[in-house]
């Protein structure tokens, strides 16, 4: 660990900080319709969708919007992926995807998670690149904002379930959040040496004589929606450790700003949406601190590098274990230090984008990124998803703190009672259900185990951290499990959806249930939900439903693997 290391990391953080206010006031204009200079392009597509944008929507009807609106952007992006080879803008010409890797390519985008199991651009054409997955990178994105918006609506408002119209918000997320700011943002990036072209690929010749394919394509304008949205997916395999995707460290630098950025903002908004701003401090205060765990963790278990490479007299450069490090699987120009940021960054939002291979890195180091994940991504989370990620657990936390003084447990005015415990617990128990059962089915299946390229420990943790990425809707991976078979093509397209959907829905209702509640007035036995105590006890409750509910699975692979690396053997 370096002086230049911590300070990067630093100001990465203030400048977190310091646009989470602006961000969160642009996202309330935009959700409580005060911005209005696109209103001729809402109404045109209002009038063509037949949407009626005054209609406040029941909580259940809210949910059918997305829910067909998710299906049916499914449905056409499987379409077109299997007709690629007869599309236009396919200077390549790319064959159509197979089947089995259609319906997880199109549920991951869906879904916002990108889990790709194919090299972008050896496998996808200009067209399914820009009018399928970086359309999805749009749509899911406001989606996500969406549901988080309609929860914070449901606990501000007394209107009998209603909590919005899903069609307004999914336009005006679009339209006034992540298109300019996606506009802005590849601009940037061409600006740094991203690419932006449709130019056929260009054979080079390298200085040994061999010929090599350089991919060319309309990259920055991906990139940017990528990282905005927490989508993740890249236009090349290698994802943002590619040059054409992340040329310099400014590039890698907004990068990762621009996958805090919404997610940090919207805790503001929530706060101004229910007027308690200190409450919505204190949600950025539980977030920033499991940041900041996180990244100190993962920076000081790679700059330790592995001790067997110390006793062997290999990488002696200077520090006490692996003087250099752990650099395996990480690129020059960024370093440790912002691999390690980078990977923390993207685990602690639903992105999944990694300029590192998290494979590569130290047991400990690759724990950061998986636990930050099976934490629920609240840590400022995906667009949307953490915001409501963390309002699940902050009223699982008054509602412990209410049973710890014998009162009905109250958050923000409004009682918490058995329905909405029980949409809470159900949000709580998917996540963890959907992951260990498909990661133990995987662990002994001769279909899972045959995908595997790693025994010991070590595999177990390429399983695992599979179907927590999936289910998580993050997209990154340990790269050493062959996610392109049947089995695991099925299986993987099927932890994005339940995810996405049985997560979001018991949210929606949690909306709709909540906007029905009477505000009562605070009183003696309140839990105060603005103080240190409040955040102390957040942060334990996250902790606490991580550790009973993965520490089991965890120690059988990365914790063991970290033990066995110290007494000499690797996997």
């Amino acid at each position: 660990m370096t002086l230049n290391g911590w300070l990067q990391i630093l100001v990465f953080a203030v400048v977190v900080l310091a646009i989470t206010k602006p961000v969160g006031l642009y996202v309330l204009r935009v959700y409580d319709g005060s911005l209005r200079w696109l209103a001729p392009v809402e109404r045109v597509i209002y009038r063509l969708c037949g949407v009626d944008p005054e209609e406040d929507q029941h909580w259940t009807r809210y949910a059918a919007g997305l829910l067909l609106f998710s299906a049916a952007s499914l449905l056409v992006t499987y379409v077109v992926l299997r007709l690629q080879g007869h599309l236009p803008l396919n200077p390549f010409h790319r064959v159509a995807v197979t089947d089995r890797q259609a319906f997880e390519t199109a549920a991951s985008f869906t879904t916002n998670t990108n889990w790709q199991s194919y090299a972008g651009e050896t496998v996808m054409s200009y067209l399914s690149q820009m009018t399928q997955l970086a359309f999805h990178n749009f749509t899911s994105a406001a989606t996500g904002v969406a549901a988080a918006v309609a929860l914070a609506r449901g606990i501000a408002r007394r209107s009998a379930g209603r909590i919005g119209n899903f069609w307004v918000d999914l336009v005006r997320g679009t339209l006034y959040l992540f298109l300019p700011l996606s506009f802005i943002l590849a601009l940037l990036f061409v600006q740094q040496g991203v690419i932006q072209n449709f130019h056929p690929y260009v054979t080079a010749t390298t200085l040994e004589g061999a010929k090599q394919v350089l991919a060319m394509g309309p990259v920055a304008s991906q990139e940017a929606i990528k990282q905005l949205g927490t989508n993740g997916g890249g236009f090349f395999n290698a994802n943002a450790a590619h040059p054409f995707e992340n040329p310099t460290p400014w590039t890698n630098f907004l990068s990762m700003l621009a996958i805090f950025v919404v997610p940090a903002g919207l805790t503001y908004t929530f706060g101004r949406m229910v007027r308690n701003q200190k409450h919505g401090w204190a949600l950025w205060a539980a977030m920033f601190v499991l940041f900041a765990a996180g990244v100190t963790t993962a920076y000081w278990a790679e700059a330790r590098g592995n001790p067997m490479h110390a006793a062997r007299g290999v990488d002696v450069v200077a520090s006490a274990t692996n003087p250099g490090g752990n650099m395996e699987g990480k690129e020059v120009r960024f370093g440790i230090a912002n691999s390690a940021l980078y990977a923390t960054v993207t685990t602690d939002a639903s992105c999944g984008a990694v300029n590192s291979m998290h494979d590569s890195f130290t047991p400990l180091g690759g724990m950061v990124p998986l636990v930050n994940i099976q934490l629920g991504e609240l840590i400022f989370g995906g667009v949307g998803s953490g915001l409501y990620g963390m309002l699940v657990m902050a009223i699982l936390t008054v509602f412990i703190a209410g049973l710890m003084v014998g009162r009905t447990p109250e958050y923000l005015g409004k009682k918490i009672q058995s329905r909405e415990v029980r949409m809470a617990m159900l949000y709580v128990l998917i996540f963890p259900a959907v992951i260990l059962l498909f990661t133990a089915a995987s662990a002994v299946l001769p279909a899972g185990l045959k995908g595997l390229n790693n025994n010991g420990p070590h595999g177990l943790s390429e399983i695992l951290y599979a179907f927590t990425s999936v289910t998580g809707n993050n997209g990154s991976a340990f790269a050493g499990l062959t996610g392109t078979t049947y089995y695991y093509n099925t299986m993987l397209g099927l932890g994005t959806l339940f995810g996405r959907f049985a997560m979001m829905v018991p949210v929606l209702a949690l909306a709709g249930f909540l906007s029905e509640r009477k505000v009562v007035p605070a009183s003696a036995g309140t839990f105060p939900v603005t103080s240190p105590l409040f955040v102390t006890l957040l942060i334990g409750v996250i902790l606490i439903v991580g550790a009973l509910t993965f520490f089991p699975a965890l120690s059988l692979g990365p914790v063991v693997e970290h033990l066995l690396m110290g007494a000499g053997r690797l996997f």
